[in-house]
């Protein structure tokens, strides 16, 4: 059950104020953070305005009431919040471009994997800067959203916190493990979805159509994150639970791990990490 936050009296610098989010790209990311706000109910369409160069792309937001401009500077003048969903290589540029427009009490925030905090700095002087990396389950308000921030209060910080915390979970970590925090919480839903796509091949040999493969092993997955986040529990407890003594499901285990399993799993996150180094 999400928190019931409503942007539009989140605390700021002790006050009361409406929150003007601005979010820079409607690609992939993008559109999934807004879709997840409008679905979480706690932001007015009104109270975002959403910029892209393709104007078609921005289209299905503004049926829904997003206001939707190709002008990254005008739509940065009302911002409390602004949310840089654009390609790493142009975060500097946009940044630039929207600096004179910028409220000097305004956030912002980078979703651009490896571009750190003092980068920004750089860019953006000492203003409060956030470093998120959020995963694309924003669009269905289950996100895994990491947040280190420069130049941010207190009550700043729990903001962001509190805003991305309507589009699933928001934690703050370390700035040094935000490399990491990209590998296992945002590559990680590819990794995940790649175990579920394997599973439905194989049950579509045990005799079950696609649709009905993919629907019970994704309500299985989400069902054992459940188990794990909601108990604390280390997987093994849970995996003991469900492994009888010449049973099935040690068998299942037992082959996977002889192919290889945990360490494919393991080597291929390392190897992603590696990216960065």
């Amino acid at each position: 059950m999400m928190t019931a936050i409503s942007t539009r009296e989140l605390i700021q610098s002790g006050e009361r104020k409406t929150m003007k989010i601005t979010i820079t790209g409607s690609g992939n990311i993008g559109s999934a953070l807004v879709t997840g706000l409008l679905r979480s109910g706690a932001v007015a369409p009104a109270d975002i305005v959403l910029t892209d160069v393709n104007e078609n792309a921005l289209s299905a937001f503004a049926s829904q009431g997003v206001n939707v401009t190709r002008d990254n500077r005008e739509a940065a003048k009302s911002a409390s919040l602004v949310v840089l969903c654009v390609k790493p290589y142009l975060v500097h540029a946009v940044i630039k471009e929207i600096l004179p427009s910028l409220a000097d009490d305004a956030l912002l925030v980078s979703f651009a994997a490896g571009i750190t905090l003092d980068q920004l700095t750089l860019s953006a002087g000492k203003r409060p800067l956030f470093r998120v990396i959020p995963n694309t389950a924003m669009a269905v308000n289950r996100s895994m959203t990491c947040v280190a921030s420069a130049n941010a209060d207190a009550g700043q910080q729990q903001t962001v916190l509190d805003f991305f915390g309507l589009v699933g979970k928001a934690i703050s970590i370390d700035e040094s493990l935000m490399n990491a925090a990209t590998v296992i919480a945002s590559c990680g839903t590819a990794f995940a979805l790649r175990y579920l796509r394997a599973a439905v091949a194989a049950g579509v040999e045990t005799g079950f159509r696609p649709d009905v493969a993919q629907a019970m092993i994704a309500q299985t997955m989400a069902g054992a994150a459940a188990l794990i986040a909601e108990s604390g529990n280390h997987p093994e407890q849970e995996i003991d639970r469900v492994t009888t003594p010449k049973g099935i499901t040690i068998k299942g285990l037992n082959e996977m791990e002889h192919a290889g399993f945990s360490s494919a799993v393991m080597k291929g996150i390392l190897a992603a990490y590696r990216v960065f180094e």
